[in-house]
């Protein structure tokens, strides 16, 4: 049971409540000439948890891959309604529901998430085999997610205030083949590439390398180094541009970790996605956690 809980929280959860004074909620943002460091990585947090949007679905798949190639998936369908609310520090609520394979169908979470960055999230599990729903937090934020390339940090705690940044360039990104699907993405990208320490120390990873697209302000890719200043890990983003009524949403639609020690590789796919379809508030609720609608 205890696993099956860290992988909901942890390979589902993709998302933090994050929120900033200086960025409305509903507005698309990306960077301009002449921002700090700072300003370009308030951006990509804010476009990577959607804030721009009312709402937002996907399907999607978790795919674990051995160093031989064999694999192993979850699918998922995922709803979110983004809400950016001061009176109650609601800054979005979230709802995921597995519905493949057989072994995790049916086991779903609720997430709300506040605008206070020092704000835990609140999570709860509903276990359809028990009838039960169960109020659960995340593991240590350096743990793996189900054996897979990412830690719980990446996946669903890392904040902007989590690290200190620095502008070392700006480059035409080369480019990523996929070690799953063997495609080329984002080659020539124009981007802002940031150093990020952390500021927790020590930690799990001395500094990442981030790669910001100067376009939509999403981070494509991440060089992650030890403690020893070695690289270790890389994680690839790929991006879409969603037109919802004239508006340019950035959505990501593909994320790959690869962990240069093992030779594993996660990716986790995101399918029809779409924003502003009028989700109610009321879904996102714990009752409706138990109605099993999928």
């Amino acid at each position: 049971m205890r696993g099956k809980i860290v992988f909901l929280i942890m390979a589902m959860l993709l998302f933090t409540g994050l929120a900033y004074a200086d960025l409305e909620y509903h507005k698309v943002y990306k960077p301009q000439a002449g921002m700090t460091a700072d300003q370009i990585m308030e951006i990509k947090y804010f476009n990577k948890y959607s804030l721009f949007a009312n709402d937002y679905e996907s399907v999607g798949d978790v795919v674990f891959m051995e160093k031989d190639g064999s694999t192993r998936n979850r699918r998922f369908l995922r709803q979110r309604i983004i809400l950016g609310r001061a009176s109650d520090d609601v800054s979005y609520k979230d709802l995921v529901m597995f519905t493949e394979p057989t072994s995790v169908k049916g086991l779903a979470t609720l997430t709300w998430n506040y605008m206070n960055p020092k704000r835990d999230q609140d999570v709860w599990l509903w276990l359809p085999s028990l009838r039960k729903i169960r109020k659960v937090s995340a593991s240590q934020a350096n743990d793996s997610f189900m054996g897979g390339d990412f830690t719980a940090e990446e996946i669903t705690s890392r904040r902007f205030t989590d690290e200190t940044y620095k502008l070392i360039g700006e480059e035409n990104f080369k480019g990523y083949t996929s070690l799953f699907d063997g495609k080329v993405y984002h080659k020539d990208e124009p981007c802002y590439v940031i150093e990020c320490v952390p500021v927790r120390s020590p930690w799990y990873y001395s500094k990442r390398i981030t790669y910001v697209s100067k376009n939509f302000g999403g981070n494509i890719f991440d060089e992650i180094y030890d403690p020893n200043g070695k690289l270790f890990r890389t994680i690839f983003r790929g991006w879409i541009i969603v037109d919802v009524g004239g508006n340019k949403y950035p959505a990501q639609n593909w994320v790959e970790g690869h962990d240069l020690r093992t030779e594993h590789k996660t990716i986790i796919i995101f399918d029809e996605i779409k924003f502003n379809q009028g989700l109610s508030e009321d879904i996102f609720t714990q009752k409706t956690l138990m109605r099993q609608r999928w």
